[in-house]
């Protein structure tokens, strides 16, 4: 018996060493690729968004994700050869997505800033927008200056939250822009910042009058999709994907389905 459980226990060790060998060779051969053609090989590309942040990436009434970032990725997924693969998450969690590699791509207007791009490669920009404040309707702010001491509704790693707490507002983190407009509502926040594009669609969308712009930003900033610093062949692949959509004009016809004849002005 010993002989024999010696021997079952010999095969054992022996194919796990060979199952372990066969992991790392799988292993080894994906670090050997570059970020593109691990891309390529799998046939998806990874996008991380939130899905709750309209026009952008957001669910309609059919329960469809949406918007004008989900409409470019797709895009550019299908320009690359690939499916895309969307994996939603709030927005103070998505970076961290990222960096754990549960995707390859960040498609959710995010703002190109010197701090972010010592981390993170970024596309060339896809849209320029600014920020806009939004308060209740009956306030009298009139002004970002106006919002020190008061509380700002914001996720707290976005440029707009950023901008309230320079303004000298109090954070109040929240999931996304709906939660935001809800406490503004509610009195529990005061006022928050968040993309024109983005509050203009909501008003238009809801007819909401309980909340209003009362300043936008004079400073536009821009945004693209965002990359762990892996490589940069997905990056440059992206870049030329997006760079054939505009000379195709299949960048503008996106645009206008999102913003209109009117486009992104």
């Amino acid at each position: 018996m010993k002989k024999i459980g010696l021997t079952l226990g010999s095969l054992f060790l022996a194919a796990g060493v060979m199952a372990g060998c066969n992991t790392n060779k799988k292993e080894e051969t994906a670090k050997g690729k570059d970020l593109l053609t691990q891309v390529k090989d799998s046939g998806e590309l990874n996008i991380g968004t939130e899905g709750t942040y309209a026009p952008f990436t957001f669910h309609d009434k059919s329960g469809k994700l949406t918007g004008f970032d989900v409409d470019l990725a797709n895009e550019v997924a299908k320009r690359l050869g690939v499916k895309p693969k969307y994996f939603e998450t709030q927005w103070d969690a998505m970076f961290a997505g990222l960096d754990a590699k549960r995707f390859d791509i960040i498609a959710n207007e995010v703002g190109i800033r010197p701090d972010r791009e010592k981390k993170y490669y970024f596309s060339d920009p896809y849209i320029t927008s600014s920020g806009a404040l939004v308060v209740k309707s009956d306030s009298k702010v009139n002004s970002f200056d106006g919002i020190k001491g008061l509380n700002a509704a914001q996720s707290l790693t976005s440029n707009y939250g950023d901008l309230a707490k320079k303004y000298g507002a109090k954070l109040i983190g929240v999931e996304g822009f709906s939660q935001a407009i809800q406490l503004i509502e509610t009195g529990r926040a005061d006022v928050t910042i968040n993309d024109k594009l983005s509050i203009q669609n909501y008003l238009n969308e809801t007819g909401d009058n309980k909340v209003k712009i009362a300043a936008l930003e004079n400073d536009a900033s821009n945004s693209g999709f965002m990359f762990r610093k892996d490589d940069d062949s997905l990056v440059k692949a992206v870049n030329k994907a997006l760079a054939d959509m505009k000379k195709d004009g299949k960048y503008d016809e996106i645009v206008q389905k999102w913003f209109g004849k009117d486009g992104l002005k």
